[in-house]
């Protein structure tokens, strides 16, 4: 009986995008033997149903070799090599330099579990968990992440994200964040990045719900994000490893988005 596949899957097109990116087998010793595609698929799985890795369904390969690569991927960063390559290449295909010149700034704090690892309390949004730090491009594509404890300052987390990203984005002049960010991180930022950092201010004449210019854009990233179910709250025991699925989930949408944009321009 031929197998099923489930929508998470990569199609042959969608794999075509991202075996290059896969590490090669170390020289030497025995033969892998793993199909990667599966080995990829699995995670994918994982991160858009949520589940725990030893509920992977069985037609997938041992959830212990699944989790073996990931944490060998995490390691290495292999997910955040992948982002930036897949990055590029559709900023390439919208006309757009592959480096970014701008981004938006934001964080967005989230609940953990019961699961050992560092957490704070954010006593504005009244969440006992983690913060999602992430830099983004205008059209909202990930650049950078952090994790932290949810009780760290929006200023405060901001700098590590900011220092994390300075090596990366070499065209990168002009940040957009929002109020929460005002102060001194606006001097720290020309000082030490020697980057513009914008406030984008509410309206306060206005009443009600309005979109703010530039800030919608990473909004919209952190939608996307919560599509996958897996990062509804943060499970992880390891900051670096939330920020390795958040790294993963934008491979997926980018990979999705280039297979379209290859097809659509087959004549």
């Amino acid at each position: 009986m031929e197998q099923k596949s489930y929508p998470s899957d990569l199609s042959n097109d969608e794999w075509q995008i991202i075996e290059p990116l896969i590490p090669p087998a170390k020289p030497g010793g025995r033969p892998r033997k793993q199909d990667m595609h599966e080995i990829v698929n699995a995670t994918f799985y994982l991160l858009r149903a949520g589940c725990a890795w030893r509920m992977l369904p069985h037609n997938f390969p041992p959830w212990q070799t699944v989790y073996y690569y990931f944490a060998k991927w995490r390691k290495e960063g292999v997910f955040k090599r992948m982002n930036d390559t897949l990055r590029a290449k559709l900023r390439a295909t919208a006309g757009r330099e592959e480096q970014p010149s701008a981004a938006i700034l934001d964080s967005q704090s989230v609940k953990t579990t019961e699961t050992k690892g560092d957490r704070g309390y954010d006593a504005g949004k009244k969440v006992k968990g983690r913060k999602r730090h992430i830099l983004v491009d205008t059209t909202g594509l990930l650049l950078t992440v952090v994790v932290h404890p949810a009780s760290i300052q929006d200023r405060d987390g901001a700098k590590e994200v900011l220092q994390k990203a300075k090596q990366g984005f070499p065209r990168l002049q002009l940040v957009w964040a929002d109020g929460g960010y005002a102060g001194k991180l606006v001097d720290w930022a020309k000082e030490s990045c020697q980057w513009i950092l914008e406030i984008v201010k509410r309206n306060d004449e206005i009443k009600g719900f309005h979109v703010l210019p530039r800030r919608w854009v990473v909004e919209r990233t952190f939608a996307w994000i919560g599509r996958y179910r897996r990062l509804s709250k943060d499970y992880e025991s390891l900051a670096q490893t939330s920020e390795t699925l958040i790294y993963a989930a934008m491979v997926y949408i980018m990979i999705r988005r280039l297979a379209r944009n290859n097809q659509a321009s087959i004549p």
